[in-house]
């Protein structure tokens, strides 16, 4: 439902008409209506007079289904037709022109309770499409428009109508890894139940389905606690039939239409954190405010921690036993919880499902109060207590930028110690953040600041070439080369990056410009003697390489000569004859 959206626009627009619109430009619709103004709200002459203004914002839209009451007015004034005379309402779908060809036109206009009076130009093919004789020359309508049911097409082929009987809250919808709680009832058209829910409903994953594959199609168009009415064909609930009959509930016949009225009554959602799976966070509940922990904020957690078997194996926060504080993207925690943590919000409690990749791995682990076997998929309850935001660094003065900055380092230096090179760089790079200079440093700070680059980068180039990420370990150290174009440790990393790539010509000028400036460093010297040794063994295949392309070669001109040969002994065989 909108207020007046292109596709109802669309009905008044003549097929010669050019709507002069760019692409994505919104063209601005005329200022509502005053009560007793009148208006054409048409290309075709339909007007439209406001008797009393009508609730909210929302219309309805071609394909909804309103209830209205109406009177037909006659070119002489005299009243034709009444709805009003009969008591009661009628309903119809909008698109269909029940009442009047055109008038549908206007409804699409009218909000809930709105009165209304449209006079149909008949000399541009408006006028009644019943039967009844005496409706051929109503020229207005005076409407009201009691209530729609919006109607909505779900695979757009007719298979799942669903009607919305009540509206939920701005909530929603629902994804495929999302569990929903719902209630519904499903009948056949004759009014027969064949399935319902208990009144508490009925608990699934979107993703998993329940009942027919209708069902998880319609909600993942649902609201939280909004309330339709299915009209359901065969091919998407039971084409052969439902024979097997439980609790007393009749089994549905094949090929059966069903109705089911269904109730999203609430839904947790869950987030694939990963992209891949490998971390999935379903909220139990949601947590304050909109700020969420951030790399290195410092986190207190309560949590249990459990096997797919419901196997208890830690526990924290609870029975006595304190809380688990750490600093997040450390690697103080698995990496899965790590990732969890770091999207959720003050008082938010969740439950984290970490695959391996993400949790153990393939290695047996003893924990508190059982073991993880390998390959064991985590299942964590927890609940974020409280966090501190790790200070951002255009917050701090310069001086507090280079303490934090060296502290950082020292952090990426121990975690380089403990084989944790990939949280290593990334302490060498929130060191740099710090000082990176928005700001100018004084003098004697502009010395500090260059050290700590400098080893920053040399210390990330050695955790890279650790990790095999030889491009970044050459990036690393060609920025500590483009201050201090003399530094051997730089040109002998680089170096060693360079022979893992196979540029043995660019590392050759590294190691020989790092013996020039000290001819006597040892670790220099040996992969001097490693480089030799690659440069030997590329030559070998170079030289293989080469020979087989000029025996290849050799053949074929040898070939070439021999046909050329045959070719003009018989030319000249044929000349003789």
């Amino acid at each position: 439902m909108v207020e007046f959206s292109m596709a109802n626009a669309e009905a008044f627009i003549d097929e010669d008409d050019e709507l002069e619109e760019e692409p994505g430009e919104e063209i601005e619709s005329a200022p509502p209506l005053n009560v007793g103004e009148e208006r054409e709200i048409s290309s075709n002459g339909l007007k439209k007079k406001l008797i009393k203004r009508g609730h909210g914002w929302e219309t309805p839209e071609f394909g909804d289904e309103v209830t209205v009451h109406y009177v037909g007015i006659l070119l002489d004034g005299t009243k034709s037709v009444s709805t009003r005379d009969k008591g009661e309402p009628v309903t119809f779908k909008l698109g269909q022109e029940k009442v009047a060809a055109g008038l549908d036109c206007g409804i699409v206009t009218m909000r809930k309770g709105e009165t209304a009076l449209f006079t149909l130009p008949l000399e541009t093919g408006f006028g009644s499409t019943e039967s009844d004789s005496s409706l051929n020359t109503v020229v207005q309508f005076e409407v009201e428009l009691v209530s729609w049911i919006t109607v909505v097409d779900v695979c757009k082929d007719g298979g799942i109508i669903k009607k919305i009987m009540e509206k939920g809250e701005l909530i929603g919808p629902p994804g495929d890894l999302d569990e929903v709680l719902v209630r519904y009832v499903a009948r056949l058209l004759d009014g027969v139940t064949v399935a319902e829910t208990p009144e508490h409903g009925v608990e699934f994953y979107v993703k998993d389905g329940h009942f027919c594959q209708a069902l998880p199609k319609a909600i993942k168009t649902m609201k939280k606690g909004e309330k339709v009415n299915l009209i359901v064909q065969p091919q998407y609930a039971f084409v052969d039939g439902d024979k097997d009959c439980e609790n007393g509930v009749p089994s549905i016949p094949p090929s059966s239409i069903l109705s089911i009225d269904l109730e999203l009554v609430s839904f947790k959602p869950v987030i694939n954190l990963t992209g891949d799976l490998g971390v999935l966070k379903k909220i139990l509940k949601e947590g304050e405010g909109t700020l969420t922990a951030n790399e290195g904020a410092a986190v207190t957690i309560r949590y249990t921690a459990k096997l797919e078997d419901g196997t208890l194996f830690e526990k924290r926060g609870f029975d006595g036993v304190d809380a688990l504080k750490f600093i997040t993207d450390e690697e103080q925690v698995v990496a899965g919880l790590d990732q969890a943590v770091i999207t959720m919000k003050k008082g938010e409690r969740a439950i984290v499902t970490v695959k391996p990749d993400y949790g153990f791995g393939n290695t047996e682990v003893k924990r508190d109060l059982a073991m993880v076997p390998p390959c064991s998929t985590i299942i964590f309850e927890v609940e974020l207590l409280e966090f501190t935001k790790e200070k951002d660094p255009g917050e701090m003065n310069n001086h507090e930028r280079i303490q934090v900055a060296q502290r950082k380092k020292e952090e990426g230096n121990l975690l380089f110690k403990d084989g944790k090179y990939q949280s290593a760089v990334k302490k060498y790079e929130k060191a740099i953040d710090c000082i990176n200079e928005d700001e100018p440093f004084e003098d004697d700070d502009q010395k500090i600041v260059k050290s700590l680059k400098v080893a920053c980068w040399l210390n990330g180039a050695a955790a890279c070439l650790k990790r095999n990420y030889f491009q970044e370990a050459i990036k690393q150290c060609s920025k500590v080369l483009e201050v201090e174009s003399c530094n051997v440790k730089a040109l002998y990393r680089r170096a060693q990056a360079f022979m893992e790539t196979a540029d043995l010509h660019l590392a050759e000028m590294d190691i020989k410009k790092a013996l020039e400036i000290d001819p006597q460093n040892r670790e220099v010297k040996l992969i001097q003697k490693t480089l030799k040794q690659l440069q030997a063994e590329s030559n070998m295949r170079d030289a293989k390489l080469y020979a087989t392309m000029f025996a290849r070669l050799s053949n074929e001109n040898s070939s070439a000569a021999k046909r050329l040969k045959v070719e003009e002994t018989e030319s000249k065989n044929e000349e003789n004859v």
